[in-house]
């Protein structure tokens, strides 16, 4: 009999986003996380840039949540490869501090209650969005177990089926975290950038999908992963949430010293 060969997705962006090497991986993540008391959470909005521009808000998100050992982490498409919204089902990730399992279970559950999802491995391959949440996870809890959903969309009625889907499933799984991972403004001035990204943050805190997508359509606000974004808080006012509340807010600025053209951050806990 021939044996059954798990699919392996090597990784994209090791030594170029994050650190290459276990050893100055594990040494960046460390210094990277936040140190304050945990908290449960539902949710988290999470920045996907290197390490050396978001790492920090990044960190201090995963350093503020109780986190269990699996993960649904939505994250836009941004090599246009595979459907518009696309979940891998089965498989490993390979990354310098070890490697990470698909939870085929729930991603196979999550698939099965979407209407638009659709199963499909070309969408990850290259996508950096995803990869660079999990050396973080890997960190904090050791054996990480996740779904990953890659999406171009930003249609309301998908953002709205593909996370009434992750809250079924997840409700059923438990415990699980809805990590959606997304920047905020491009390449705009520092002012024009914390503007924006203000107005969509406030519709974050106030737990509106629908508002915050119409938000940054409205206001041309590039928000790489707010159909993700939409997506989690679809999943956790499903699932119950109450609150969220911004962890820390920066700009690539605030590391290189350029506030001509910066990126934004932002990082957000929904409960």
């Amino acid at each position: 009999m021939t044996p059954i060969m798990t699919p392996v997705r090597e990784a994209a962006v090791a030594g170029q986003f994050y650190p290459g090497s276990p050893d100055a991986l594990e040494k960046t993540v460390k210094e990277l996380i936040g140190m304050g008391p945990a908290a449960p959470a539902m949710g988290v909005v999470v920045p996907h840039a290197g390490y050396m521009y978001s790492g920090r808000v990044a960190g201090e998100v995963y350093g503020s949540v109780e986190l269990p050992q699996t993960f649904v982490i939505v994250g836009p498409n941004h090599t246009g490869l595979g459907p518009a919204a696309s979940i891998m089902t089965e498989g490993l990730w390979r990354l310098p501090g070890g490697d990470a399992s698909i939870d085929q279970k729930l991603a196979e559950t999550i698939l099965d209650s979407s209407r638009y999802l659709e199963a499909d491995d070309r969408a990850h391959h290259f996508e950096h969005s995803i990869e660079v949440q999990l050396p973080f996870l890997q960190h904090m809890v050791g054996d990480v177990h996740f779904v990953p959903i890659a999406l171009m969309s930003t249609s309301v009625d998908v953002c709205r089926d593909i996370g009434l889907a992750v809250a079924k499933a997840v409700q059923a799984a438990g415990p699980v975290l809805v990590v959606a991972s997304s920047d905020m403004t491009h390449y705009e001035s520092q002012e024009q950038a914390r503007e924006k990204d203000t107005l969509a943050i406030e519709r974050l805190l106030a737990l509106d999908p629908e508002g915050l997508l119409g938000t940054v359509m409205d206001r041309n606000i590039s928000m790489c992963g707010v159909a993700p974004a939409t997506v989690m808080l679809f999943a956790c006012k499903e699932m119950g949430a109450t609150q969220a509340r911004l962890v820390r807010y920066e700009t690539s600025g605030d590391v290189t010293g350029d506030y001509s053209q910066v990126v934004g951050y932002a990082g957000v806990i929904v409960s």
